[in-house]
């Protein structure tokens, strides 16, 4: 690019420079320099020094702290980006070649067989024809711009998904350009973009978006009440993916709509990777979407669930699944809390909570939850249920509180589970023998941590622990529960086998691929042993 301010880009142009995506806040001169200058505000802060101030003179800000620099527009290997069509022909056709017969090595001879090909330009023909593209993906193609009126309409009018995630477009308006073009388009992903909000008073930006049912907007920065400015204009939404926005709280500000009745169609939102740290402020937001069936909140910074207020509505009364994984909840009254918002949860994750680090964490949501059918992806089976809302109530009997009234503000479903299972409490120490049969359900397995497989009947362990489990546990649970006990990170859990120890002293390893059976139908009882080995392949 030439020094001529007539080629210079527009304050507000995405740029590429050595692998790093920014947006062009600042084009002019800089004092105490010569010549022009680009102010950019790059998508990773660690690739800024400032955050658009020199020598105390601010030329430009930025949303990320830190996040800005100063470059010249004639930086070596600088990219403005192409057109939609442009890159749509790069990647999805070829080149004619002209020759009749042409030469093609055979991939799987490893350059050894070469072999004569007639009327390979015929093929390429077939497959350059665009009109039929279903799903297309220009994904980091460097897409900056629309392309001439019903142009797009007219090369690929069928396509149904597209992902423009990790572009050089600058705004939504230029999405609407393009998405108008397009009547097909049902999904639309635009992940690690910047996009400048559009003009929502022109009508081409609602036509364009009418049908949108799936909607990608993942680390783009883009701030809640921005978010419900674009929702408010696709009525066929379905499923909204707003993760690493560095999202605080739902906020609606800047005359964002309040109400979103309209938007009944909406069944999922994931607000993964964000810092969201209030529950009822979360749930105030969502509590017009009446439709709302799955949500997740993994990786956000909620520390307790509030207590529902009487009568207040909620968005996310009929939820059937929810993430809550890699948060810090650490009280129980949480998950209690947490069915009197959600009383049709049917799928529940939790890990990464505090809170699971209590020995009998499953056993106490499980039995806490009574619509609970899957938690933490392991199914919960009938007897699976029983063995846990039996142990919970030997439990309560048995560690309190005394006081009745006190138990049932501290354990909500206490009467409810004691006339399900015609439990009858009695006094602490007449009936101590009676609690502590319940509590027996459990039972102990010792496992052994071991570098190698077993060879004959010795068992060289690096560490021994025994581990309380209920025997409707299923295997799948087991497994993680070793996972945590013995500390194993994600890259060797695949990698973990399992050998019991047989009645003559030999080991049998267990094809841990049925892992819903059981560990009853492991044959695995009181004082088992088995071998545990993270294998390297």
């Amino acid at each position: 690019m030439s020094g001529n301010t007539a080629h210079l880009p527009a304050v507000g142009a995405r740029i590429l420079l050595s692998g790093h995506f920014g947006t062009i806040r600042f084009v002019g001169a800089v004092e105490g320099t010569q010549g022009i200058w680009l102010g950019v505000e790059w998508d990773d802060p660690a690739r800024g020094k400032h955050d658009g101030v020199k020598d105390s003179r601010r030329y430009f800000t930025c949303r990320v702290p830190n996040s800005g620099s100063f470059i010249r527009p004639t930086a070596v290997g600088i990219s403005y980006g192409t057109s939609f069509l442009k890159a749509l022909f790069s990647k999805y056709t070829e080149a004619f070649h002209g020759a009749g017969i042409e030469k093609v090595v055979l991939g799987s001879s490893n350059g050894a067989i070469e072999v004569e090909a007639v009327g390979l330009d015929k093929i390429r023909s077939k497959l350059s024809n665009l009109r039929w593209l279903r799903e297309v993906s220009l994904d980091d193609q460097g897409v900056a711009s629309a392309d001439p009126n019903g142009v797009i309409q007219r090369t690929c009018p069928s396509i149904r998904g597209l992902d423009l995630s990790k572009s050089l477009l600058p705004s939504w308006d230029v999405v609407t350009f393009i998405v108008s073009e397009l009547p097909a388009l049902e999904t639309l992903a635009l992940n690690d973009n910047r996009l400048a909000m559009p003009s929502f008073s022109t009508p081409r930006f609602s036509e364009a978006f009418s049908k949108i049912k799936e909607l990608q907007i993942s680390s783009t920065l883009t701030r809640w009440s921005e978010t419900m400015h674009l929702v408010s204009c696709m009525p066929s939404l379905c499923i909204l993916e707003t993760g690493y926005n560095r999202l605080e709280r739902l906020a609606i500000t800047d005359g964002a709509p309040q109400t979103h009745a309209e938007h009944s169609t909406l069944r999922a939102i994931n607000f993964d990777g964000n810092s969201l740290h209030s529950w009822s402020d979360i749930c105030s937001a969502l509590a017009s979407f009446m439709g709302l069936q799955r949500l997740i909140l993994s990786s956000n910074s909620l520390t307790m669930i509030d207590e529902r207020p009487d009568r207040q509505s909620s968005g996310i009364g009929h939820l059937k699944y929810l993430s809550l994984t890699a948060n810090s909840l650490t009280d129980w009254r949480d998950i209690d809390r947490l069915y009197s918002w959600c009383p049709s949860i049917e799928s529940l994750s939790v890990t990464g909570n505090p809170l699971l680090q209590d020995t009998h964490a499953r056993q106490f949501t499980v039995a806490k939850i009574p619509s609970l059918a899957v938690l933490d992806g392991a199914a919960i089976s009938p007897k699976e249920r029983l063995d846990c809302e039996l142990f919970y109530l030997s439990y309560v009997a048995k560690y309190g509180p005394d006081d009745e009234a006190e138990r049932c503000e501290a354990h909500p479903r206490w009467r409810e589970l004691c006339a399900k299972h015609t439990f009858q409490d009695t006094p602490r120490l007449a009936g101590q023998g009676k609690h502590d049969t319940l509590g027996n359900r459990l039972f102990g397995i010792v496992a052994h941590q071991c570098a190698h497989p077993p060879s004959g009947t010795n068992i060289d362990a690096t560490q021994t622990q025994t581990l309380k489990v209920l025997p409707s546990m299923s295997m799948r649970t087991f497994r993680m529960k070793i996972a945590k006990s013995f500390r194993l990170d994600k890259a060797e859990q695949p990698r973990l086998r399992i050998w019991l120890r047989m009645t003559d002293g030999t080991f049998s390893e267990l094809d841990v691929a049925e892992d819903t059976h059981d560990l009853a139908w492991w044959g695995l009882e009181d004082s088992s042993e088995i071998i545990l080995v993270t294998c390297k392949s």
